[in-house]
């Protein structure tokens, strides 16, 4: 198993000391959401462009900024590269699986931690969740879960955002 962290752990820090999709997107057409952790300082911008509707847009682009841990900076990173082509319902999807990996249930239930009830973590999506997995040691560290989960949320932000103004 120590190989396996010690893996997950250069996955982190490759996308640490080179994040993925940094920068920002014109608003509009973008969305911009920020998000704050108050515990460690860690900050997250979001921009987010959306081709079409709530129903059935697709993330066209997507951008981050900020600062913070290497775990909010690399989970934000990863979320990135994770969001771009799919469709909203398939990124709300995503957040949803993210979170239970991460053991945190959502309004409807989803997300109790179960591996069993989190699509991807018994190798039976054919959405694996990839380079996201290398998170999953942070539920150790209950307090960490907060840096990883902060990009979601400013996502879910977005994407509350860009639901009002379909057609982005």
């Amino acid at each position: 198993m120590a190989g396996l962290e010690d893996l997950y752990r250069e996955i982190i820090l490759d996308h640490y000391r080179s994040p993925r999709n940094r920068g920002e997107l014109p608003v509009p057409p973008a969305v911009m959401a920020e998000g704050h952790n108050p515990l460690c300082g860690d900050e997250i911008t979001v921009y987010l462009d959306v081709d079409g509707g709530p129903d059935d847009g697709v993330v066209r682009d997507v951008k981050v900024a900020g600062q913070g841990c290497s775990i909010s900076q690399s989970s934000a990173s990863m979320m990135s590269q994770a969001v771009i082509g799919k469709t909203v319902p398939e990124v709300r999807a995503l957040v949803r699986r993210f979170k239970g990996l991460m053991s945190i249930e959502d309004a409807d239930g989803a997300g109790d931690g179960d591996a069993a009830a989190v699509p991807g973590a018994t190798g039976d999506d054919p959405h694996p969740l990839g380079d996201l997995e290398a998170l999953q040691g942070v539920v150790k560290f209950p307090v960490r879960i907060k840096c990883a989960t902060l990009a979601w949320n400013t996502l879910v932000q977005a994407l509350d955002q860009e639901a009002p103004a379909s057609g982005g």
